[in-house]
């Protein structure tokens, strides 16, 4: 988990309710703007645990791209191995071949105002500093799901944090990483957006 989210960087992110039902598209655009010329591969990291609920988006946007586009989209934490603050310097420390394009995924604490919502930003996040940690920073962009207030009174509330509102932050995540990828790949438009997987 990322340490906090504020509202600093207004230019260079996108920041959408987890539950608008266009989400999907305006994260699709974003991640389309951001997506450079004659990008090769498009790698997802989805950072978080499979046994707190707070810090398990990642993990679940990973499984629901898991295999969608083998050609040009690779995923690196998933439900089934998550990618948390032991397992990511080994996963991702591999140099990435030329002309790829990271995207990191990972749920944070954010103020007040933008508690509950997707934010989409242009840079790297900082994977572990919420617990601490000092890893290196991840992706070309960052999706970022806010799912409780910065507030040292509420850290223990991710272990309870609802299901409901991951899973959907998940599913509108995943579409728009999967509609982005199909688009810039030419994809046709009838080929499947999320994994079946349920």
């Amino acid at each position: 988990m990322n340490a906090s989210i504020d509202v600093r960087h207004a230019l260079s992110e996108r920041i959408i309710p987890f539950n608008d039902r266009l989400a999907p598209l305006f994260i699709r655009d974003r991640l389309h703007s951001l997506i450079p010329e004659g990008t090769e591969h498009i790698y997802v990291i989805g950072i978080g645990s499979n046994v707190i609920s707070g810090d398990s988006l990642g993990p679940f946007v990973g499984t629901l791209l898991h295999n969608l586009y083998p050609k040009h989209l690779s995923v690196i934490g998933n439900l089934e191995s998550p990618l948390d603050a032991q397992t990511l310097i080994p996963q991702v420390s591999r140099t990435l071949p030329q002309n790829s394009f990271v995207i990191a995924i990972d749920s944070v604490l954010g103020s007040e105002r933008i508690v509950h919502t997707i934010v989409v930003r242009d840079g790297s996040l900082l994977p572990g500093a919420g617990l601490g940690k000092k890893l290196p920073p991840m992706g070309d962009c960052s999706i970022m799901g806010v799912v409780q207030e910065n507030d040292p009174r509420l850290e223990c509330s991710l272990l309870s944090t609802n299901l409901h509102l991951i899973f959907t932050m998940a599913t509108n995540i995943a579409k728009g990483i999967s509609l982005a990828v199909r688009q810039y790949y030419k994809y046709p438009s009838l080929h499947p957006i999320l994994h079946n997987c349920w």
